[in-house]
């Protein structure tokens, strides 16, 4: 029964107050009209296609003007120092030149052909020693002969006198591999013959 009775009481009341919220949004919503503002002038820009003369003030400048300048100082003198010459001779000062007595060179003493030249060696490679004779502790040495090709090779290899005939094979393999610079005769490469050198065998301690 309460219910019903406040539910008849607040639906008026409730109506009531949302008839009046409804009529002052409305208030709010309508507004006067604004008037719009004329249209402005479209702005305009003209561009002058006349230049102007621009006047240029110049100075007159006469020849008395031009003499009133003072002309800036000249530079200072800077006085030359002249060397004074020497009292004393030059031999005094620096010492006197020695004198050498030139070298008398007698055409007969000295022989200035150079074409001419025995066989030069190159390349000589020693023996190898013989592992019999370095087992027996054995020294000494071989003479050997051979001959010079005109390429520089030897040639007609000979062991004239070796101590031991264990050194005789290794000498002339040592000789084989050696080079030589030919003999020159009148600009031209001849045979050399019977050269003789010594191969010595000694143990390293």
């Amino acid at each position: 029964m309460a219910s019903i009775i406040r539910l008849l009481v607040g639906v008026p009341i409730a109506a009531v107050i949302t008839f009046l919220l409804f009529m002052l949004m409305m208030r709010l919503i309508l507004t006067d009209e604004v008037e719009l503002e004329e249209a402005r002038d479209e702005l305009s820009i003209s561009i002058s296609e006349e230049i102007e003369d621009l006047s240029v003030r110049q100075r007159e400048v006469t020849m008395d003007d031009v003499n009133d300048v003072e002309p800036p100082p000249p530079p200072p003198q800077i006085e030359r120092q002249v060397a004074e010459a020497p009292a004393e001779d030059m031999n005094t000062i620096a010492g006197e030149i020695p004198e050498f007595d030139a070298p008398d060179l007698g055409s007969g003493d000295v022989s200035f052909d150079v074409s001419d030249r025995d066989a030069q060696p190159m390349v000589r490679i020693p023996p190898q020693y013989p592992p019999r004779a370095a087992e027996r502790g054995v020294e000494g040495n071989c003479l050997m002969q051979f001959d010079v090709t005109p390429d520089g090779t030897p040639t007609n290899i000979v062991a004239l006198d070796c101590t031991s005939s264990l050194f005789e094979r290794s000498s002339i393999r040592a000789v084989e591999r050696w080079r030589y610079e030919p003999r020159i005769e009148n600009g031209n490469a001849v045979w050399r013959r019977g050269v003789q050198t010594s191969l010595d065998y000694q143990l390293s301690d």
